[in-house]
């Protein structure tokens, strides 16, 4: 039997409740959304460091099938400039096709670089017509490991080949040379850019390099280094050359390290 106190309507929540639930809602919601957006943060980085491993073991992929040769940066810089290490093009004026780049067939089901998913690459091609399309937002120590090069006695390197780039041995501390990074560079604004430059030019080293390691994972940039080893780093330097108008430092583009020289990018 159903009594008539239990058919009564129950009183609704009074205004003060509403406002403490509500309050209460706001608050878990300030603690939790950081922490969430923390989190996918932190799940890009891992998915750039991913990336990065497979760029890199496809490198030392290509030295195993290549008498220890490492994959050419760039054959043909000053004659054509047809080839980067991820792609191919025709002409001067086409975009770099990344299915027929010389590291391609070592970088498995895709065929393709993957990109970084820090990597601005919508916003920059709303300015630009993609300079490197299809480097996936890294760059290689192309100075150093993307060619043969030779040291002279002054200290200046000579360029001997391109269309190799150094061998396995030549690499005296591989767990300290980086081979890939994150990258891009600062022109008229953010392009995308293949290469990591170092903090002198080899050929000329007491003149600095334009800086081109792109710091876009909170702060750090994701490494490659030619043991196979990935790890992320904080910026610790940057400088504007004047050469080009956008600003290093506003894209956070840059260098690591506290040591200024080439020594985490040299052979030696």
């Amino acid at each position: 039997m159903i009594s008539r106190r239990d058919t009564q309507a129950r009183p609704g929540m009074t205004l003060l409740e509403v406002l403490v639930v509500m309050s209460v809602i706001a608050m878990l919601a300030s603690i939790l959304l950081p922490s969430m957006a923390g989190a996918r943060e932190s799940a890009r980085a891992i998915m750039c460091k991913s990336n990065l491993s497979q760029i890199v073991r496809a490198n030392l992929y290509y030295a195993d099938d290549n008498d220890s040769y490492f994959c050419p940066g760039a054959t043909g810089m000053r004659s054509g400039n047809l080839q980067r290490w991820f792609g191919t093009r025709l002409t001067q004026h086409d975009p770099f096709d990344p299915r027929y780049g010389p590291i391609t067939p070592y970088l498995g089901d895709t065929g393709a670089v993957r990109q970084c998913p820090d990597f601005p690459l919508d916003e920059i091609r709303k300015t630009s017509s993609g300079f490197e399309v299809g480097c996936g937002g890294y760059g290689y120590n192309q100075a150093f490991i993307g060619r043969e090069i030779l040291q002279r006695p002054s200290g200046e390197y000579e360029v001997l080949d391109d269309r190799a780039g150094a061998k396995t041995h030549e690499v005296k501390r591989p767990a300290e040379t980086v081979m890939f990074a994150d990258a891009a560079f600062a022109g008229a604004g953010l392009i995308e850019y293949s290469f990591i430059e170092p903090r002198f030019h080899p050929e000329y080293p007491l003149y600095r390099a334009d800086p081109s390691i792109h710091f876009r994972h909170r702060g750090t940039a994701s490494l490659g280094w030619v043991d196979g080893h990935v790890d992320a780093w904080k910026m610790t330097f940057t400088w504007k050359s004047g050469f080009y108008p956008a600003d290093p430092e506003r894209y956070d583009i840059g260098w690591f390290g506290t040591s200024d020289d080439n020594k985490y990018f040299d052979l030696d």
